[in-house]
């Protein structure tokens, strides 16, 4: 069976006979020192695109403090794009924070669910200052590999 892929002339996921569209998802707890410096949530795949489903956050160890954001950010036209920006006050400690919640935000119009580049990971990081407070931040995303 092949992977359903995705065709954006016609904004349609084009299946065969066959084909099967799997979701997929992981979590990973990263350091706040991985944050401040970034980090691989989803490895760059040859010949495949992510297309992010769904996201959520939870610090762990204490409040977020310190950074502006901690955002997932993947790569679209050859330019980086924020999938997920989650404010440092919605990462208080144990909190599950969702995609779309409020401070966390998506890009308008459902372009943070349209396919990345091929070639490309899914990481995160932060902006602002330095993030403080979490000991971890964990990170569960959902998406499809086209």
């Amino acid at each position: 069976m092949q992977q359903a892929t995705y065709n954006a002339t016609t904004n349609e996921m084009q299946r065969g006979e066959g084909d099967v569209a799997a979701l997929q998802q992981t979590r990973v707890r990263f350091t706040a020192a991985q944050i401040n410096a970034g980090a691989t949530l989803l490895p760059a795949v040859p010949g495949r695109a992510y297309r992010y489903i769904d996201a959520q956050m939870i610090s762990v160890g204490g409040a977020a403090a310190g950074a502006t954001d901690v955002r997932i950010l993947g790569t679209r036209a050859a330019g980086s794009v924020a999938l997920l920006v989650v404010a440092i006050a919605a990462l208080t400690q144990s909190a599950v924070v969702r995609s779309g919640a409020a401070n966390a935000t998506v890009l308008a119009d459902g372009a943070s669910h349209t396919p990345l580049d091929v070639n490309t990971p899914v990481t995160v990081g932060k902006t602002g200052a330095s993030l403080t407070g979490s000991t971890n931040i964990d990170v569960m995303i959902t998406y499809a590999l086209e």
